[in-house]
């Protein structure tokens, strides 16, 4: 692992400038190395202290890499996490999603898992965290990157907060004896266009794998999965580029539909109140 406190301000440096002046920047795996994960978490966690400091509040955690489509489309053969943060999520605003918040976004439907229990024993396996899910939702991460053209490897997306945006949670709410994830399929469509299929195996084998691996990972590095927490288990299907005045809608099997309306203002409450 890279120790050198000045490369990791450096690699923090360059990917909070590129998000403050909405300026993708350059890939940080010059500075990090092309593997060095440990590194680029670090990078992870002081950018996570610094908007936590700023007054942000931590809402869970999304999963990254879990379908082999979009590991294919970005070159890359693990999972990652990143933090979710209360400023993301855009559910409360009829899902309209103000891409001028976004550099390149692109959107992938997944499950969402709303926890009801801490997830911080050892030896987590997916029937051990079934039973602590309270609820799933289909969900729409919008994701987005700071690194210039989606130019990344898994050390540029892990510092990057695991290329996170925004998310967009539907109205439906089941509890797993009422929803099996693995069993699941999934269509997304942009405008009534099919842009992306898949299903809950293409998750990890199960999406409730994913959500092991996270729990397993988090305790691992000293911020175990709590109660309340949402977890976006991972794509279904490969990502899709999203432009500015296209409705998106993903239907997922068994569990229901999630909807986000891409629009140009930066205020989605007040684009939220002219549009309805």
């Amino acid at each position: 692992m890279t120790t050198d406190p000045r490369v990791i301000d450096e690699a923090v440096r360059r990917l909070e400038s590129a998000a403050a002046e909405r300026r993708p920047c350059a890939p940080v795996r010059d500075l990090l190395g092309r593997g060095d994960v440990a590194a680029a978490y670090a990078v992870q966690r002081e950018l996570t202290a610094r908007r936590l400091a700023g007054g942000a509040v931590v809402t869970g955690r999304k999963i990254g890499l879990t379908s082999p489509a979009v590991q294919r489309q970005l070159g890359v053969d693990q999972p990652d996490f990143g933090v979710l943060f209360a400023d993301m999520d855009v559910s409360g605003v009829a899902g309209r999603v103000p891409v001028s918040r976004l550099l390149q976004p692109k959107a992938e439907a997944e499950i969402a898992f709303v926890l009801g229990a801490d997830l911080d024993a050892d030896g987590l396996d997916a029937m051990a965290v079934r039973s602590a899910v309270a609820y799933a939702a289909p969900a729409l991460e919008i994701v987005d990157s700071r690194v210039a053209d989606w130019d990344i490897t898994i050390t540029d997306t892990v510092a990057d907060n695991a290329s996170s945006g925004l998310y967009v949670l539907g109205a439906e709410r089941l509890p797993l004896s009422a929803f099996e994830p693995r069993a699941t399929t999934m269509r997304m469509y942009a405008d009534g266009v099919l842009v992306s299929e898949g299903d809950g195996a293409a998750c990890l084998g199960d999406p409730l794998n994913a959500l092991a691996w996270l729990a397993r990972t988090a305790r691992e590095y000293g911020d175990p999965l709590r109660a309340g927490q949402v977890v976006l288990s991972g794509a279904l299907g490969p990502m899709a580029v999203i432009a500015p005045g296209v409705t998106v809608r993903a239907e997922i099997s068994g569990l229901g539909t999630v909807t986000a309306a891409f629009t140009d203002s930066a205020d989605p409450a007040r684009s939220a109140a002219t549009t309805t």
